[in-house]
């Protein structure tokens, strides 16, 4: 089946069809996870063909890089499963590619990279004075005033510290998953069950798993509450405030879009599709301290924020132990932080989505993905040894 070509024919054959029912699994998403929008409904995020950040070029040779023995970086990304990377250093694009159908126009989802746009885009609005994260959600958001979000401020909704009862349990999907990606239209409905709609799904979560404020408890509805909160804050879209904040000023080459419900929710958490080359560009603009030449789009002490503000302890008491292991993290603002002498900033999203920030060396890379399971995390640790390795080839 990984050697058929999928969607191909007038119509395809069905055993190549890409549907609501299979997008999100393999080998279907090779397909679908860069054709998204003919699958779910989406928001347009407009960027600015007058003001594209232009990347000049200046290639390097990685193809003989060894990632581990055994293993060279071509062998990595095919591995991987890479639908695309992007490396930029010192604002130049050094090595790209397109794999699995992708053009450069094309937009790939992020999964949960996602979530580190909002992260941004909160930082924006928080140094514009519109939103004050010290508040609890229910302040802007009070239909969840019922629920076991009742006392959670806006950051720790933020900081995945929320102590909200809910079994975020991909590889073998839980009810709650389920539910949720059905709210969002993410999965097909029962023959016969009623529809539902993202917002209304918050009636569900009345249980506590702990006091907020505790431990790093990943709950991917916590982000779509705060998109919630934002257009509350706002009174506008998210998917026009993300255009008008990040997409339009960072000189994205091409809009990109998010993923709605049926009522036009947003999927703050999942459902951003963009360019790895655009994606790129957000990692370029967080080298930059924030600036794109003289325009300051988001704010450095949100960034530096970012790197010093994390909470260790929360982390390592945390639900993605098993996934990086011992590495020395913490998570801020949708944002994860490697420590050591050169402290690598990133997003991560299931099935491979990736963009990485190293500042002392001037390096952003983006990588997109179609990995069969959500979160492997033997490709998770593979990948942050090969960004490892790249870092010091680049250095």
């Amino acid at each position: 089946m990984n050697d058929v070509k999928l969607m191909c024919g007038f119509p395809p054959a069905e055993a190549t069809q890409v549907t609501l029912a299979n997008w999100r699994t393999a080998p279907f998403n090779r397909w679908s996870f860069h054709h998204v929008r003919e699958i779910v409904p989406s928001a347009d995020i407009a960027n600015d063909p007058e003001q594209v950040w232009r990347l000049p070029s200046a290639p390097a040779e990685l193809s003989r890089l060894e990632v581990e023995p055994g293993l060279s970086f071509p062998a990595f990304l095919d591995r991987t499963h890479t639908d695309a990377m992007v490396i930029l250093k010192g604002g130049r694009i050094i090595f790209e590619t397109l794999r699995n159908g992708m053009t450069r126009d094309a937009q790939h989802i992020f999964m949960s990279v996602s979530k580190s746009m909002l992260g941004a885009i909160a930082g924006i609005l928080e140094a514009q004075g519109l939103l004050d994260l010290s508040k609890p959600v229910t302040d802007l958001v009070p239909e969840v005033a019922g629920t076991a979000y009742k006392g959670a401020s806006l950051r720790q909704l933020l900081d995945m510290r929320a102590g909200i009862a809910f079994d975020e349990s991909y590889n073998i999907p839980s009810p709650a998953i389920v539910a949720y990606r059905k709210s969002t239209l993410w999965g097909p409905l029962d023959p016969g069950e009623a529809p539902t709609d993202l917002r209304s799904f918050y009636r569900n979560l009345t249980k506590s798993d702990g006091a907020h404020g505790g431990r790093m408890h990943y709950v991917s509805p916590n982000t779509d509450l705060l998109g919630w909160a934002i257009e509350r804050a706002t009174g506008e879209r998210y998917a026009d405030l993300a255009s008008q904040l990040l997409w339009k000023p960072l000189g994205a080459e091409r809009s990109a879009y998010i993923t709605v419900d049926r009522f036009g929710a947003p999927r703050c958490a999942g459902g951003f599709c963009a360019t790895a080359h655009d994606l790129a560009r957000v990692g370029q603009l967080i080298l930059d301290g924030g600036r794109r030449d003289s325009a300051k789009i988001v704010p450095s002490a949100w960034i530096e924020d970012l790197y010093e503000k994390g909470d260790r302890a929360a982390w390592e008491r945390g639900d993605f132990i098993p996934y990086y292991g011992d590495l020395p993290i913490h998570y801020r603002s949708k944002w994860y932080v490697r420590h050591g002498t050169a402290p690598l900033l990133f997003g991560m999203g299931i099935h491979g989505q990736n963009l990485f920030v190293d500042r002392r060396r001037g390096i952003a890379i983006a990588k997109l993905s179609s990995q069969p399971l959500p979160l492997d995390a033997e490709l998770i640790q593979l990948t942050m040894r090969a960004v490892e390795r790249v870092r010091e080839a680049l250095a």
